[in-house]
């Protein structure tokens, strides 16, 4: 069931969805982990999304291009999702190790730049990759696009 996926692009909490659907939020986390719900619950549920109740039954929860969110994306954002992630779903875990990891190796080869000129111009190179990356990911929170949140 895709009730999380949908949850986060609504930007919505499960305390939020909870009380906007008027079930409880243990039932909201039930059904987020893949338990049964009651065709009430999914009512309930599908009215305050503003979806059907065949759309929270799906498995996979696709971006679909021609949608309005998708559309209200900046071009950038879909570029920079593209061609770095290979994927229209991204992963915050994923942007997180990129950003450590750039981070690490930029102080590294600035550190290394004290023998060598060369690295010092890469250590600065990776540390402005590594800012532009929290950049991307900051704009992501702020669009809620991530496909690996952890909202409880």
């Amino acid at each position: 069931m895709i009730l999380k996926e949908l949850r986060i692009s609504c930007h919505i909490s499960q305390e939020q969805l909870a009380q906007m659907s008027g079930l409880n939020v243990r039932t909201i986390q039930r059904i987020e982990n893949g338990s049964n719900a009651s065709l009430e619950s999914l009512k309930c549920i599908a009215a305050v999304l503003e979806v059907d109740i065949s759309t929270l039954n799906q498995e996979k929860f696709m971006i679909d291009n021609s949608s309005d969110n998708w559309k209200n994306q900046p071009t950038w954002i879909k570029w920079w999702l593209l061609f770095n992630y290979c994927s229209f779903r991204p992963s915050r875990k994923a942007t997180t190790r990129g950003i450590a990891l750039t981070h690490t190796s930029g102080f590294l080869f600035c550190c290394m730049g004290i023998i060598n000129e060369g690295a010092l111009v890469g250590g600065l190179f990776m540390l402005l990759i590594a800012h532009f990356l929290t950049f991307l990911a900051w704009q992501s929170d702020n669009y809620g696009i991530w496909f690996d949140t952890d909202d409880t």
